[in-house]
């Protein structure tokens, strides 16, 4: 049975990644925000921010690996939308294939578009100055945290992609998460901020995630943060899949 779902699911995901490679537009267009963002943080913004110490380049780079990913989950719930409106889904359901295996193609697509747009990222990052003391270990909990990351939002964005009456909602609701991460540590320390703004900074998701990915670069010690950010990021995970599979079950029944 596990054999015949994970056969399956490969199948789907060789079919959503073909047409990634059709239209790699949808990776670059990902890119391109984040990168802009970048440039205009360091080169306009960045001299008259305080952040304590070292690069502002390296400060920042976390949070924008987060919008990077931010902004490639809206492709996922927009070729979700398309496949459910296009029948796709009721053809498959007429198929000795898994059910379960649809989801997981689209959600493994999105996660292979994203590395891409992230590595992207860091490339540019690092022409533009970026440097890290992080060793083999503390990349690993940075992709790791990365993969969580694009894992629970992914799933996150199914939802929309199976409930949503057009593609303009589809795709609308990742905009607040490419916002999240301006009103947090991402940018600029939260003591900068007023106090009810500081306050919500300082206990959203985004900001444990940020500051354990900025010590992990610098080789640092990650302290109590990282506990607090996979303790989000495995909750928003697990919820997203539970309510993703509930709604697609309803969906197909």
């Amino acid at each position: 049975m596990t054999a015949h779902v994970i056969g399956d699911t490969a199948v789907l995901t060789r079919r959503s990644l073909r047409h990634i490679l059709r239209s790699p537009d949808t990776i670059i267009t990902t890119a391109v925000t984040p990168i802009a963002l970048m440039l205009l943080f360091v080169y306009v913004f960045g001299g008259a921010i305080n952040t304590g110490k070292g690069s502002y380049i390296d400060y920042m780079l976390p949070g924008i690996l987060l919008i990077t990913i931010a902004s490639g989950i809206a492709y996922t719930a927009y070729r979700l939308f398309l496949d459910m409106q296009g029948g796709i889904f009721e053809r498959f359901q007429s198929l000795p294939i898994a059910r379960s295996g649809v989801l997981w193609a689209h959600v493994l697509t999105s996660v292979v578009a994203i590395t891409v747009s992230l590595a992207i990222v860091i490339g540019v990052a690092l022409l533009m100055g970026f440097r890290t003391g992080a060793g083999f270990g503390a990349w690993l909990g940075v992709i790791g945290m990365l993969l969580l990351f694009t894992l629970a939002l992914t799933w996150l964005a199914v939802i929309p992609g199976l409930t949503a009456k057009t593609v303009d909602g589809a795709s609308a609701f990742s905009y607040p998460l490419i916002f999240l991460p301006f009103i947090s540590s991402a940018f600029v320390p939260t003591e900068s901020m007023p106090g009810p703004v500081q306050w919500f900074a300082e206990n959203q998701p985004v900001t444990s995630i940020v500051d354990s990915m900025r010590a992990l670069f610098a080789g640092e010690p990650v302290g109590s943060d990282i506990w607090v950010a996979m303790a989000w990021l495995v909750g928003i995970l697990v919820a997203a899949y539970i309510a993703s599979m509930a709604i697609y079950r309803k969906k197909i029944s």
